[in-house]
C-alpha cells in the first residue's frame, strides 16, 4: 500500500528541518515568520506500473527566506539551492526513502525565484519540485 499525501508532506517536512535554522511545516502555516518551507501537491500518478504498482507524487517545495530587500535573504537562498550541507537538495536526497514513506524521490529542480508579499512586507522565496515515487 502507497503512502498517503499527508504520511509523504510529513516526511518531507521532517526533512526540511534536518536544515538548521530553517522552520519546516507539512502544510504552509498562518503565520510568516522566516526562514521557512513547506511542501503543497501538484500531483499525483496512479497508473505507473502494472497494478497500480507505482504511484507517483509530484510536490512543490516553497522556501521563504526573508524581506527581499535584504543581502541576508538573498545569502540563504544561495544556501537552500547549493547542492551541499544547507541546500534543500542535500536535505531531502539525503534519505530518499522518507523515512521508509517511500521507493524513493529526487528534488527535480529549483524555480520561480520572485518576492511575495505579507504582512505588509515583500520577502523573496523560491519553489523546489521534488518527485516522490510511493
Amino acid at each position: 500500500m502507497s503512502a498517503t499525501v499527508g504520511e509523504i508532506k510529513t516526511q518531507l517536512a521532517v526533512r526540511l528541518a534536518t536544515i538548521t535554522g530553517l522552520r519546516a511545516y507539512d502544510r504552509q502555516p498562518d503565520n510568516l515568520n522566516a526562514p521557512f518551507a513547506f511542501p503543497s501537491l501538484e500531483s499525483i500518478e496512479y497508473h505507473g506500473a502494472m497494478s497500480s504498482g507505482l504511484v507517483t507524487h509530484t510536490y512543490r517545495i516553497t522556501v521563504i527566506v526573508g524581506r527581499a530587500a535584504e543581502r541576508s535573504a538573498e545569502d540563504r537562498l544561495d544556501t537552500y539551492l547549493s547542492y551541499d550541507e544547507g541546500g534543500i537538495r542535500y536535505a531531502i536526497e539525503a534519505d530518499p526513502s522518507l523515512g521508509g514513506y517511500a521507493r524513493t524521490s529526487i528534488v527535480e529542480s529549483a524555480s520561480s525565484i520572485q518576492t511575495m508579499d505579507g504582512n505588509d512586507t515583500t520577502y523573496l522565496m523560491v519553489e523546489f519540485r521534488v518527485i516522490v515515487y510511493a
